[in-house]
């Protein structure tokens, strides 16, 4: 693994008092919906409220940190028993009702402000994956590891709002020009700040006009 990515200290110090910042402020507006959306995926399916699952943090030459991401369940408890660790397919007949609802909304990734404010991700970051994706898709695509090299993972981000969810190793590969093009844009304090900007307010616009899938 090279050293492939500049992050200015100001930026560095900036993007870690924003996410601080917006966690806190997240959280406290949105806990008063955590009893809503819990009774509603009780009533919906049999199974917990939360669904955790171990992701590739940050990473720098000879260091891989490894956490637990937290989210709202939106898929049948026993979803990946058989099957594995498998990417979500359009129309998912795993997903359920509510779990539908809260993907649309990107509710389901109310839990990760936590993430955040435990230094685990950032509001705004390339997608974590699993370890276990992770060591298929670096023998598929080129320089693929190397997009999260001194870069915290986030709960949105550029490739994120401008393409779907992943389904296919194509569908990867196509996001990672957007991360690299992400963490380029981490040297400059002034580009940061632009481009987290513009992040946040298309993910904002996809949670009120239920665009997510």
């Amino acid at each position: 693994m090279k050293d492939v990515t500049y992050v200015h200290p100001i930026t560095a110090l900036g993007k870690r008092v924003m996410d601080i910042s917006l966690a806190v402020v997240g959280i406290i507006l949105t806990l008063p919906l955590y009893p809503f959306i819990a009774l509603a995926i009780k009533k919906d399916s049999a199974g917990p409220i939360f669904y955790r699952q171990m992701r590739i943090g940050y990473q720098r030459e000879n260091y891989v940190s490894l956490f637990l991401m937290t989210k709202f369940r939106t898929m049948s408890a026993d979803a990946e028993a058989k099957s594995g660790p498998v990417w979500a397919a359009k129309n998912d007949p795993r997903v359920t009702k509510v779990g539908h609802f809260l993907r649309k909304t990107r509710l389901d990734e109310l839990p990760q402000l936590w993430n955040v404010l435990m230094g685990d991700m950032s509001i705004v970051g390339p997608r974590p994956e699993r370890p276990g994706m992770c060591h298929k898709l670096e023998d598929n695509i080129p320089f693929y590891t190397e997009r999260t090299f001194d870069v915290v993972p986030g709960i949105t981000g550029l490739a994120q709002v401008n393409l779907s969810y992943d389904e296919t190793i194509d569908d990867v590969r196509n996001k990672v020009a957007y991360d690299h093009a992400y963490a380029l844009a981490l040297s400059s304090p002034a580009d940061w700040l632009k481009m987290d900007f513009t992040i946040m307010l298309k993910t904002m616009w996809v949670m009120v006009t239920g665009k997510g899938q």
